[in-house]
């Protein structure tokens, strides 16, 4: 089973990006890498690139400046000491390289939920959660998307992932905390975090009702890969909820966060197709809003 793939959309930085993760998290590397013509981006070119993060699939594209990251959607990485015996000493390590040119949300320090805790935003926007963890029952990976639902959908956490569940096949919820009386701001009962699994993809989300400026956008949205044009609708039809959002692939659910439904055999098209293959493609798929596998499969013949 190809698990959900987060994608990174990136102005014209990708290719340094994706080599700068590369670089710094162990047994990391990238696996494809393409390039689609004549698309409506301002160089006309897209790079896309595959890669993968310590075991965690990612994909990142050349797109434009139209979005930028923000820690609505940030990534969880878990150094557990029962599986690491030098896991404080390479969280401090990875913190200091991810602090580079980025800045501290949240500072590293003791936190009542972690003996060792921060927030960096990378210096190209992106935000990594790194906690010195102790995951009770089964292991948690490394990496984990995180997902935060402020501003209007604040509160939606607990329905939001309920809803989630009952789409995707192979998931179940994992821990669940939730936020006390008497904390400033966040209402009782709503979601400190969580932790669940979706397509045997590990997420987290939680609930903040503070004052943050940011609330989902394409720049992050989750790859969901399909090897049917029933797979294609079923999942269109469960998550769209915005029309103005449907584009080539991409939709927005219920709650505003981005989601793309991909077929599989696109990255097989991206890795074995002439130039003229992919080309004809590209221009197939652009006036596209859900993907049609048989015209894809027409253009790619020729």
């Amino acid at each position: 089973m190809q698990k959900i793939t987060p994608h990174l959309w990136f102005d014209k930085e990708a290719k340094e990006a994706v080599d700068f993760y590369v670089s710094v998290f162990p047994d990391s590397k990238i696996t494809q890498t393409s390039v689609i013509h004549n698309v409506p981006t301002p160089t006309g070119d897209c790079d896309i690139i595959s890669f993968e993060l310590s075991g965690q699939p990612f994909m990142a594209i050349n797109a434009g400046s139209a979005f930028k990251f923000n820690p609505s959607v940030s990534f969880f990485l878990n150094f557990d000491p029962l599986r690491d015996k030098n896991a404080r000493e390479n969280l401090d390590g990875l913190w200091d390289k991810l602090s580079q040119g980025g800045k501290a949300l949240m500072p590293l320090d003791k936190y009542p939920f972690s003996e060792h805790y921060g927030w960096v935003e990378d210096k190209y926007g992106l935000s990594w959660q790194l906690i010195l963890s102790n995951p009770e029952g089964e292991d948690r990976p490394f990496i984990i998307p995180s997902i935060m639902y402020t501003g209007k959908v604040c509160g939606k956490a607990e329905e939001a992932t309920n809803f989630y569940l009952s789409v995707f096949n192979g998931s179940k919820r994992g821990l669940i905390a939730r936020y006390p009386a008497g904390m400033k701001l966040d209402k009782e009962g709503t979601i400190m975090f969580t932790d669940f699994i979706l397509n045997g993809q590990w997420f987290a989300a939680m609930d903040s009702a503070h004052g943050h400026n940011f609330s989902f956008n394409e720049a992050l949205s989750f790859l969901i890969p399909c090897e049917s044009q029933e797979d294609v609708d079923y999942y269109w039809d469960k998550l769209s909820a915005d029309p103005k959002a449907e584009q080539c692939g991409w939709l927005k659910d219920n709650y505003g966060l981005s989601w793309q439904v991909w077929p599989v055999q696109m990255g097989e098209i991206m890795k074995k197709g002439t130039k003229e293959q992919i080309d004809r493609v590209t221009q197939a798929f652009l006036p596209m809003k859900k993907f049609d596998l048989e015209k894809l499969r027409k253009a790619y013949e020729g």
